[in-house]
């Protein structure tokens, strides 16, 4: 029981504090990730007041860190990283090295080692995903070329971090670290060469069937699971499909947690549903990220402002002036705009969720001393803080070289960026295209059968998904009499002849035909003929009876269509037969 208090009571006063927090911190235009760190500090055991259960929030941080690396997976595009590859890709990859050398250098003058220098260098090189999206979005850039080179210059940066996450326990031992204290993958004493190749080995065959074997089998599961109807199905699927990769990954391939939960969202971002995915699991992954936020301020040590001020301006420089500095180089040399430049070196000058993870591996590792993972954590809290501040001095240069220098301004990189431009633009239309489509399908099922617009547009998909495209010549007899109704049909296209004893009924676009014997659970009680080339729609009995129950007011709408051709069926054979007599 005390336990399950102790859970309780950890989880109930992270998302208090946290809340209180958070919302402080953006009425003070700070990121609200700023005020999660400070509910951590708040609650760890360095300050005074109420001490959370440390090693219960660890564990609530590590799927933080599962579903924070399943949303970036869900969101990763290829094609856009491809088409800035140009600059993101050395651009990202060129940052990290130079300001992991950077780190190294400050290490050795802290007396260090190599190990805890590449660790500190490797956290404070990779900027905060969340940080910079808000930055974009605040400057209504996300969508603008400078915007779109950022999240793919941060792409690459997680990429990088994922790969890094892979090799630093092989390198551990080597480095200084104590490898025993992770898992060995199975490996046992081999030679380092050896370990480091079957690592890869082993990284590149969950890479292989996740890549070939997930398109195949997640989106196909997704919309098994869809048509069911069940909302907290599909969620507890994308949830179940997240968590059991990055476990199997883990206790099968020996990769890490974070990579297992990449590649989870990689291959659901395949699916067409992958939107009401992301969707449905935000929440909870917003959850636990804002869980992660705080388990790591709890393990941030204040006294370290104190006692070793000048590390952290140290560290802080290099995450501020390093990183910009480097960044800013970096866009001028590939001959981008000066602009791209000032924006990338601005929004990228911070650092945050993998910075986290990389400390907490490193000092597992035996590589990090604890006062680094302080110093990272205290850099991290600044340079978060500080971004606003940064950004607004990168705008402010902008004018003055602007103002000064226009002639340069508007020539440096132009050609770059306009090449740029186009291809942006075609992925953006093809985007834009692949969205159109599938309005236009929702539009055309609303116009064609006015019925469905009672239904939200999830419910509207649902059908999408449900339904079964039937075709019919013209004389093909799509129901015979007599016959067990198993489905219902929806006509999209071309007509068809409900032949009764009393005649035939006309039927066409828009019209629906064979729902009297699913709600009935009888027989077909007329033969349907094709009079035209006709497109339908087919409804099975399980889904019929699956997506009604679960939309009782379009059942009851059915319902009353079908009694009204009932009673006008009767009533026509009603007055043929008083014709006859007469």
């Amino acid at each position: 029981m005390h336990q399950e208090v102790g859970l309780i009571a950890t989880v109930a006063v992270s998302f208090v504090f946290a809340a209180i927090l958070g919302y402080g911190a953006d009425r003070l235009r700070l990121p609200p990730l700023v005020g999660y760190l400070m509910a951590g500090i708040l609650m760890g055991p360095f300050t005074p007041g109420f001490v959370a259960d440390t090693a219960l929030a660890g564990q609530l941080a590590e799927m933080g860190v599962i579903l924070l690396m399943f949303g970036v997976g869900l969101h990763f595009s290829a094609s856009d990283l491809l088409a800035v590859r140009g600059i993101a890709v050395p651009g990202a990859i060129g940052r990290i090295i130079l300001a992991t050398l950077l780190g190294i250098g400050l290490c050795k003058l802290w007396g260090w080692s190599l190990g805890a220098g590449i660790v500190l260098g490797l956290s404070l090189s990779v900027a905060s995903t969340v940080v910079l999206l808000k930055a974009l979005e605040e400057r209504n850039l996300v969508n603008a070329a400078s915007g779109r080179v950022a999240v793919g210059w941060l792409i690459v940066e997680d990429l990088v971090m994922v790969l890094a996450l892979v090799l630093l326990p092989a390198f551990a031992e080597l480095l200084g670290g104590n490898a025993s204290n992770t898992i060995n993958h199975g490996l046992g004493d081999l030679p380092l060469a050896l370990t480091i190749g079957l690592t890869l080995l082993k990284v590149v065959a969950f890479a292989a069937m996740a890549i070939f074997l997930g398109p195949r089998i997640v989106p196909w599961l997704l919309t098994m699971i869809a048509r069911t109807g069940s909302r907290e199905l599909f969620t507890l699927t994308v949830l179940a499909i997240a968590l059991g990769i990055a476990f199997g990954s883990a206790a099968i391939f020996g990769v890490s947690f974070a990579l297992g939960a990449f590649f989870a969202g990689v291959v659901m971002s395949e699916s067409q549903l992958s939107h009401r995915a992301a969707a449905d699991s935000l929440p909870l992954q917003n959850a636990f990220s804002v869980l992660f936020f705080v388990s790591v301020g709890m393990l941030f040590d204040p006294s370290i402002l104190v006692s070793q001020p000048l590390a952290v301006i140290g560290a802080l420089a290099l995450v501020i002036l390093g990183k910009g500095i480097i960044t800013f180089l970096i866009v001028i040399l590939l001959r981008y705009p000066i602009s791209m430049g000032l924006t990338l070196a601005g929004g990228l000058a911070q650092i945050g969720e993998f910075s986290f993870i990389l400390a907490g591996l490193g000092v597992s590792l035996g590589l990090l001393p604890h006062e680094g993972q302080d110093l990272i954590l205290a850099a991290a809290i600044l340079s978060i803080t500080l971004n606003p501040i940064v950004i607004l001095a990168t705008d402010g240069l902008k004018k003055y070289i602007h103002s000064t220098w226009p002639s340069l301004w508007e020539s440096y990189g132009r050609s770059r960026q306009k090449a740029l431009g186009k291809e942006l633009e075609k992925i953006s239309a093809l985007g834009e295209e692949r969205e159109r489509q599938h309005q236009l399908k929702m539009q055309q099922l609303i116009e064609t059968f006015p019925l469905f617009s009672e239904v939200d547009e999830d419910a509207q998909e649902e059908l999408l998904l449900l339904f079964k495209a039937k075709s019919a010549p013209p004389g093909e007899r799509v129901i015979r009499r007599g016959e067990r109704g198993d489905s219902m049909y929806f006509i999209s296209s071309g007509a068809v002849e409900v032949r009764l004893a009393s005649g035939a009924i006309r039927l066409e676009p828009g019209a629906f035909f064979g729902e009297m014997a699913l709600l009935t659970g009888g027989r077909r009680t007329a033969d349907v003929i094709a009079v035209d080339f006709c497109q339908f729609e087919v409804l099975e009995r399980r889904d019929f009876n699956m997506f009604m129950s679960h939309h009782p007011h379009l059942r009851a709408a059915v319902s009353e269509m079908a009694q009204k051709r009932t009673e006008m069926n009767v009533l026509r054979q009603q007055w043929e037969k008083s014709m006859d007599l007469s």
